[in-house]
């Protein structure tokens, strides 16, 4: 049993409400305005805050922030009969966990209260995995724990005892700059600067400038001396980025370095040397470019004295909740968030997707979450259709089917059963063979979020009780 406050100064309102949480077996208490509703921490502490907007004296979204300190770790919903983008907006900023429009439809009453509240209960905590941030690691070290990268980080470790060249392929978003930062740190030149160009970022002038600097009148607009990259580079690591897209002239350049370890700024008259280590990393093939002529055979050899190909997420799906819990631990850091917990069906649904855009979209997903998630549990809700569709929820690749657990069994099915009768409960029950009130009562056990514009119909309101 919960314990609900509801704050609203519409009596009517508040019996209707009473009465409908009461029939499910739960406490409603009653304020009329947020005097009188902060005034209740005194007696009690509320699962759940019903908040009114419009009220004589403070609104609720006045109030809002205080409800927040005097209660905090209770959930707060906000109704209001007064409906606009620029309310919704304070609300949901000022630490709502949904906004309801009056006059209030308890279906959808129902799902936001068991949304808002799926984990507050000790049962509902099995469907957790807790990623904590362990003591002294590292979030951005890479991670995993499959053949694949273990062998990526054996090579990491013998290219780095070396200052040989090393060539980085693999697809976009899969982590070559790590991999490079990650072969400067262990090796003899850690303590000299990481300096990294994305070739494909500049134009063809501007990028040989800002590799090997230029002196002052080199040419139009050079007005002072510029230090370039590979002077930047000396007694550390350069990395070059989408090597691929340097052309011709540059990559002729670019191999001299490579040989005599030295170079000449534009505008220079003398020779200028690094010791630099060089790193580079490419998302294409470059023995195709090779063969196609768009790239040169002798750097293309002098580039890849050691290799490492990095495998696509969509290879190493093992890998995800190592991932899940390196990336948290980067995110919380960087956004000031405490968001630890993720449902074990979002795993299921990152592990039934193919991933196109790699650990980068995988980190994108996991920021979307923790930038939109109201309490510190990541769900389905906060991902998106295609990454969490029917057939993705059906499909696991690390726990299979046989080892559910019946609730998730049956969360799933009927989950199937809405969405294919385009969320028509009529017709949902009769494929399910259960009354409208059973069907009521799984939807909010479960949280399931009934999407905006669901089919809805004049169902009756029958007594739950009659339905086991």
């Amino acid at each position: 049993m919960s314990t609900f406050l509801v704050v609203d100064d519409d009596l009517a309102s508040c019996r209707a409400l009473r009465l409908h949480f009461r029939s499910q077996g739960h406490e409603a208490r009653i304020a009329h305005n947020a005097a009188e509703g902060l005034a209740v921490r005194d007696e009690f502490v509320p699962d759940m805050i019903i908040l009114d907007v419009r009220m004589p004296g403070r609104s609720g979204l006045d109030a809002l922030p205080d409800f927040k300190r005097a209660f905090p770790g209770t959930h707060v919903l906000i109704v209001t009969a007064f409906h606009d983008m620029e309310s919704t907006i304070q609300a949901m900023s000022r630490g709502a966990d949904d906004y309801i429009q009056k006059p209030i439809d308890l279906d959808e009453l129902d799902a936001a209260v068991a949304k808002a509240m799926r984990y507050a209960d000790d049962e509902s905590r099995d469907g957790l995995v807790v990623f904590p941030e362990a003591p002294g690691h590292n979030p951005d070290n890479m991670a995993g724990h499959s053949r694949v990268m273990q062998d990526v980080f054996k090579t990491i470790g013998l290219a780095a005892s070396s200052r040989a060249t090393v060539l980085i392929t693999g697809e976009s978003g899969t982590g070559k700059e790590l991999v490079a930062r990650a072969i400067h740190r262990a090796g003899p030149n850690s303590s000299g600067p990481f300096v990294a160009v994305n070739c494909a970022a500049l134009v063809e002038s501007l990028l040989e400038s800002d590799m090997f600097g230029h002196e002052k009148g080199a040419f139009t607009g050079a007005v002072v001396r510029h230090i370039g990259k590979f002077a930047m580079a000396n007694h550390g690591t350069m990395f070059l980025d989408e090597v691929s897209q340097l052309s011709r002239t540059i990559q002729g350049k670019l191999l001299r370095v490579l040989q005599e370890k030295e170079f000449v700024p534009l505008g220079a008259q003398e020779t200028q040397t690094t010791d630099a280590r060089f790193i580079a990393a490419t998302n294409v093939d470059l023995s195709g470019c090779v063969r196609d002529g768009s790239f040169r055979e002798d750097l293309y050899y002098r580039l890849q004295v050691i290799s490492v190909c990095l495998p696509p997420l969509r290879d190493r799906k093992e890998d995800i909740p190592d991932l899940v819990q390196t990336l948290l631990a980067r995110i919380n850091r960087e956004m000031r968030r405490h968001v630890w917990r993720v449902d074990r069906q979002v795993l299921r649904c990152f592990q039934a997707y193919d991933w196109p855009g790699n650990v980068r979209e995988l980190e994108n997903v996991l920021m979307r979450a923790v930038a939109l998630c109201r309490a510190d549990v990541i769900t389905c809700d906060l991902l998106s259709d295609k990454m969490c569709s029917a057939p993705a929820r059906l499909r696991t690749f690390v726990e299979p089917q046989a080892q559910w657990r019946l609730r998730d069994v049956e969360k799933v099915h009927v989950l199937r059963v809405l969405e294919s009768t385009g969320w028509h409960r009529g017709r949902a029950c009769e494929i399910l063979g259960i009354s409208r009130p059973r069907l009521r009562r799984i939807i909010r056990q479960y949280g399931i979020a009934v999407p905006a514009g669901a089919a809805e119909e004049p169902d009756g309101r029958e007594d739950d009780s009659q339905e086991p």
